[in-house]
């Protein structure tokens, strides 16, 4: 196979197009370091308006794109998504990259193409957190409930089987690297995915950063409202929320009688940078695959204080880990927790410049991410695996 990554021919499978989110801005980066390369999908649905980073490609989709109410419910034909991908015909490619979250790494590669996998995560609602999943959709009951653990139980058997016909995986974080290992029992390297650190800067006239900020789609797993309840038990600290979401009702009511808590809603990029680079902190109480928003305050010289499971590990030096601390992490997810640490930052706030966060957040922007796809794909059309 040749070196040369001008003349290698790329293929890029991602599992679905509906809006532009974390994982297309992986494969937009991808497609920065492999222009020539052709993008495959199970659904192409999104908006003209969001498809620049495509650069004008033709989606070469699946039989999935036609079937009734896909447009709208294409989730639905989940059962039918592994037979889909593995029906895309990649024969003339000689470098392969799935973009994974649910089946695209199922596709079928011969014994001459490397097929290197991006694992945002495995599939959460098929392994740890089905039976959130089920209990978040009603289904812990019932025939369709027991039709759909049927169906999981096959996804499963299936996701495991395609795990072997993928020559390197690479995570987006320690944290997937590590479920990578608990569900297919493979090593994966761990590439960071991109972040727009050149959206998020530092403040050209920094204000005093008295309030504190949590920003984010108010949906149960994000803990808002651990937050709220934190601040609201700490009337001589400010907090602006900003977002809104399923548990608005909720974060309102926990709100309501605060004069400390400021409700801003969804803000346009504009006022979240701003508000961004004049907190005092930024508090994240959720456990993600990697936490792009970690980065972005970062990036604005803003500390973070989060909670120390998931992508956080990888983002936030710790003052217990770290001589420059860039923030804080807590151990567990609760209003007392969240308290308790936010008194041990204003304690060592001075210790943390914006500067040192502005640095630590660079090692996640899109420089870095391509300059680490490069190696990896040098190393691999040079010395193979």
């Amino acid at each position: 196979m040749t070196t040369d990554k001008s003349t290698v021919k790329v293929a890029i499978v991602h599992e679905w197009l509906e809006h532009y989110a974390g994982s297309e801005r992986v494969v937009g980066e991808l497609l920065a370091v492999f222009p020539q390369a052709q993008v495959f999908s199970i659904v192409d649905f999104l908006p003209e308006k969001e498809r620049a980073f495509l650069g004008g490609r033709k989606i070469t989709t699946t039989f999935i794109q036609k079937l009734p109410f896909a447009r709208k419910h294409f989730r639905n034909y989940l059962g039918l998504m592994p037979l889909a991908v593995e029906q895309l015909d990649l024969s003339g490619f000689d470098l392969v990259f799935s973009s994974n979250h649910a089946v695209a790494k199922g596709i079928i590669t011969g014994p001459d193409q490397y097929h290197i996998s991006y694992v945002h995560s495995p599939m959460r609602y098929a392994w740890d957190m089905q039976a959130a999943y089920l209990k978040q959709s009603g289904l812990t009951t019932g025939l369709k409930g027991l039709f759909v653990r049927w169906l999981l139980h096959r996804i499963r058997n299936w996701d495991v089987r395609s795990a072997t016909g993928v020559d390197v995986f690479v995570a987006n974080s320690r944290y997937i690297a590590r479920r990578i290992r608990k569900v297919y029992r493979r090593d994966a390297e761990v590439i960071h995915p991109p972040v727009d650190t050149d959206a998020f800067n530092l403040p050209a006239d920094p204000a005093n950063r008295d309030a504190y900020l949590v920003a984010g789609r108010q949906v149960p797993y994000k803990r808002v409202d651990l937050v709220v309840e934190a601040f609201r038990r700490m009337p001589q600290r400010q907090l602006i929320v900003v977002g809104d979401g399923p548990e608005n009702a909720k974060i309102r009511a926990l709100a309501a009688g605060a004069p400390n808590i400021i409700l801003k809603g969804k803000v346009p990029h504009s006022e979240l940078l701003s508000l961004m680079q004049n907190a005092r902190a930024f508090v994240f109480a959720s456990e993600e695959d990697f936490g792009i928003t970690l980065v972005e305050a970062q990036a604005c010289g803003t500390p973070v204080i989060s909670f120390g499971r998931g992508g956080a590990l990888d983002i936030v030096l710790d003052d217990t880990l770290s001589e420059s601390p860039t923030g804080l992490l807590f151990n567990e997810q609760s209003a007392d927790s969240i308290m308790k640490t936010i008194e041990h930052f204003e304690k060592i706030r001075d210790k943390i410049s914006d500067q040192g966060c502005r640095d630590n957040a660079l090692r996640f922007s899109k420089a870095a991410f391509r300059s680490h796809i490069i190696d990896l794909t040098d190393r691999i059309l040079t010395e193979g695996f």
